[in-house]
């Protein structure tokens, strides 16, 4: 063999092992992440109520994973806030996000009611044109005037979401004489039409907070955030509320119930 065919054998050997190392650490970062989103539903489930994880040999024990796997999925929630690592004691839970259900049409303070009180600030609120698409959800002539709400909602005094909420002027009206500081919009609107809510059309999706929104929920400009856009009708089918509602995605998790049907 000549000198040129061994450097290029000894190459490709090289390069096979420099393959062969990625493809391992691709392996190893999969299977974090897929240890990580089992630890994140024990972690959001209650699983470990005094706080600290098990060590993580224990838990390279108990989901048959490597060592350096188990401190990669840590790393990744640890990322996300939800668990620390403090200097001896281990691995410890350091934040909770709460359950907001999509199977039944409910207020935020009716949803969380379990978890605290929820508390809100109302930042902006008055008649304003509808905006083409809102007066279009509505059924209202483009350009009707509606209320337009905006509130920063908090729990335990830590902010939870940033409410934008149109209303039909005919019905915005009344509300605005009512404690909006203190009370859902959803009993507000069935006190106020003497109906009761029917259903919501709602549409959910990850976007990454402007400035205004990052503000005043104090998360990280461009971080992550859950948009709940939901239209609300009354019992008769008419649409009353047109919300769009940024939740802090490190302080809300969205569950539900479904049914398969063919």
């Amino acid at each position: 063999m000549s000198s040129s065919d061994r450097l290029r054998d000894h190459a490709g050997q090289g390069a096979s092992t420099v393959a062969a190392h990625r493809a391992r650490r691709r392996l190893r970062a999969d299977r974090a992440r897929q240890l990580a989103d089992l630890l994140r539903h024990q972690v959001l489930g209650g699983a470990f109520p005094e706080g600290p994880l098990p060590h993580e040999s224990v838990l390279a024990a108990d989901y048959r994973a490597s060592r350096n796997t188990v401190r990669e999925a840590l790393d990744l929630l640890r990322a996300e806030g939800l668990v620390d690592r403090l200097p001896g004691v281990g691995t410890v839970v350091v934040a909770q996000k709460y359950p907001h259900g999509l199977d039944r049409l409910m207020g935020l303070a009716e949803t969380l009611r379990e978890h605290g009180r929820v508390t809100n600030e109302v930042r902006t609120v008055g008649p304003v044109p509808a905006p083409a698409p809102v007066a279009d959800r509505l059924q209202l002539p483009s350009g009707t005037d509606v209320l337009y709400i905006e509130r920063l909602r908090r729990l335990g005094g830590l902010p939870l979401s940033l409410d934008l909420t149109y209303i039909p002027l005919d019905i915005g009206t009344d509300l605005l004489g009512e404690d909006l500081e203190n009370t859902d919009i959803f009993r507000l609107l069935e006190s106020l039409t003497g109906r009761p809510l029917g259903h919501a059309e709602i549409s959910l999706e990850a976007v990454n907070a402007d400035a205004h929104s990052a503000a005043v929920l104090q998360a990280p400009q461009g971080a992550a955030v859950l948009m709940l856009e939901r239209l609300t009708h009354l019992s008769d089918g008419r649409p009353v509320d047109l919300e769009f509602i940024r939740f802090r995605g490190d302080r809300i998790t969205m569950s539900g119930l479904l049914r398969r049907s063919l």
